[in-house]
């Protein structure tokens, strides 16, 4: 596979640039976006398409051309998408290089961006790394990155065993302390389960490979299985007679009226009102010609919350969670439409500077790689806002509240607040009546699994079970690499699909629906195939991915 790097126009709009400078305390911030050009083995550019390459990468305002070379003053960092990612540019951008005839040449096209700092002196490094790449989705060097890194293709890497049976050694404790290097999230009792499983007298008689217990992990985690909101609880030596998912579900049984399905699929379903039909445009199975059909329909509704990545990264962090929101809207029944979304926000003081408020509490601390309060509601609203633009779903209402106190307890103090942040992602949607339920009888054994979406990559690992830790009770490292990484435009292709099955109307061809989201495939898969009633065999490498060299755990 061979390679070109094309330069190309600022990266900073003016504004952004002196924002910049007054942060970081320095004389000048310039960027510059840089284009990484992978061939096919048998695709090659002469002079007049590399030129048409060079004129459909030339984008924004002018770089402004240097006078002079850098001096001892200028710092040059290089920022570019981690290594086993792909960015959501590059799939726009690898998709309109083929529109535009570069198919039989071009493999795929990614975007990185050249930073040079000028000071007259020191200045925080550390605070200057923060403010220029996310170090949940880029890497950041002092070096033009390894082409052959990026876009070369690895060898596979392998599942590992963790050996539990290592002679004197106690294997309740070796699974204690994989449990925190891999962020696993397991309680005793779970760690019990798994080790009395795997002993001889347990029938596995083995060791577990580390894509098991990370998928044992991801369904078990509180994220997916609620556990504390479905514990009964005892107050005061009361037992009460309902759980709190109890008392949710209460209202719903206590009013029943119009609710198709509720607490039984991605999102709630909603009858209309009699007489109340809609139309939406969706082309003809046969003639594929666009029509408008007019008929009942029901509403879909949702509201989830997805705190932990907005505290790690506010902007993607959001972004993902009102994109997660947006597929569960679309995974209803056997298939539904997500048509309008809300977001809000809970968050600890804001500390605005020069604007602090009376009932704010200066120098509480927090952990290093959580986000401030005034962080996230600077990043966190454009990045939901952002996602659901870009997906074509307008957000239409919204909230945030601030709250941190101190509050007395058992004769001392404790502080209550928002520090791992409440994000909140809402929509609604709609499904046609005879689609609004999920029926494992209509599934025939044989039937295929299909995923639709972007590749797997080396990101958002074991998402489920950090979510369900204590705020940064985890690593900084596995928090950052725990968090999903959004593609509007993807998603948005995938929910164009699925449009186009339910516009088949009874002969829609899904049968059965779910969203992948936290703990990925390992959690929506299984999930899929055991409410279906079935097993499934999975080919992993079978399944499409940016990085051939990943392992299963990885995949998976």
């Amino acid at each position: 596979m061979s390679y070109i790097t094309c330069l190309g126009s600022s990266a900073l709009s003016d504004f952004r640039r002196r924002a910049l400078v007054s942060q970081l305390h320095v004389k000048d911030v310039r960027a510059r976006w840089v284009h990484f050009v992978a061939l096919h083995d048998s695709g090659t550019l002469n002079d007049y398409n590399q030129n048409d390459l060079n004129r459909m990468l030339t984008y924004g305002d002018e770089y402004p051309e240097e006078d002079e070379e850098d001096g001892d003053n200028t710092t040059t960092w290089f920022v570019q998408p981690r290594k086993g990612t792909l960015s959501p540019w590059s799939s726009k951008a690898t998709s309109i290089a083929e529109v535009c005839g570069f198919g039989n040449s071009v493999k795929r096209i990614e975007r990185g961006t050249i930073f040079k700092i000028t000071s007259d002196g020191d200045f925080d490094v550390e605070k200057a790394k923060e403010k220029l790449h996310d170090k949940m989705t880029q890497d950041l060097t002092i070096n033009m990155p390894d082409l052959e890194t990026m876009f070369g293709e690895h060898a596979p890497a392998p599942a590992k065993i963790i050996d539990l049976f290592v002679e004197g050694n106690d294997p309740h404790e070796i699974l204690r302390k994989a449990n925190k290097t891999m962020g696993l999230a397991l309680d005793d009792s779970e760690i019990e389960y798994l080790v009395s499983k795997f002993t001889s007298e347990g029938g596995l008689g083995r060791s577990p490979f580390d894509v098991e217990l990370y998928m044992f992990a991801q369904i078990n985690s509180e994220h997916c299985r609620h556990k504390q909101f479905n514990a009964f609880y005892t107050i005061d030596g009361v037992k009460k007679d309902l759980s709190l998912f109890s008392m949710i579900r209460n209202t719903n049984q206590k009013s029943p009226k119009y609710v198709v399905s509720a607490y039984s699929d991605n999102a709630a379903v909603l009858d209309a009102q009699e007489g109340q039909n809609a139309s939406f445009f969706a082309p003809l199975h046969l003639s594929k010609e666009w029509t408008q059909i007019h008929e009942r329909m029901y509403y879909v509704i949702k509201a989830e919350s997805h705190n932990h990545p907005s505290a790690i990264s506010p902007f993607p962090g959001a972004a993902t969670g009102a994109g997660g929101e947006i597929r569960d809207e679309g995974a209803v029944g056997r298939g539904s439409r997500p048509k309008a979304g809300l977001t809000g926000f809970n968050v600890s003081s804001l500390l605005i500077p020069g604007f602090h408020q009376p009932w704010e509490l200066e120098g509480v601390s927090k952990p290093g790689h959580i986000a401030s309060g005034l962080d996230i509601m600077l990043e966190g609203p454009i990045g939901s806002a952002t996602f659901n633009n870009e997906f074509g779903r307008p957000c239409i209402t919204g909230y945030f509240r601030t709250f941190l106190a101190k509050v007395p307890i058992d004769g001392g103090v404790e502080l209550r607040g928002y520090h791992k942040p409440i994000m909140l992602a809402g929509g609604l949607g709609t499904v046609r009546p005879f689609h609004a339920h999920k029926d494992a009888s209509i599934v025939p054994p044989g039937s295929l699994i299909l995923v639709l979406g972007g590749p797997a990559m080396l990101i958002g690992l074991g998402g489920g079970a950090a979510s369900s830790q204590t705020s940064a009770e985890g690593s900084a490292d596995l928090d950052f690499a725990s968090v999903q990484r959004g593609n509007a435009e993807v998603q948005r292709r995938a929910q164009e699909v699925i449009n186009a099955c339910v516009a088949m109307g009874s002969d829609n061809p899904i049968l059965f629906i779910h969203d992948i989201g936290a703990g990925g495939l390992s959690n929506g898969i299984p999930e899929l195939v055991h409410d279906s009633g079935l097993g499934a065999k999975i080919e992993l490498r079978e399944v499409d991915n940016a990085d051939r060299g990943l392992s299963p755990l990885e995949i998976w």
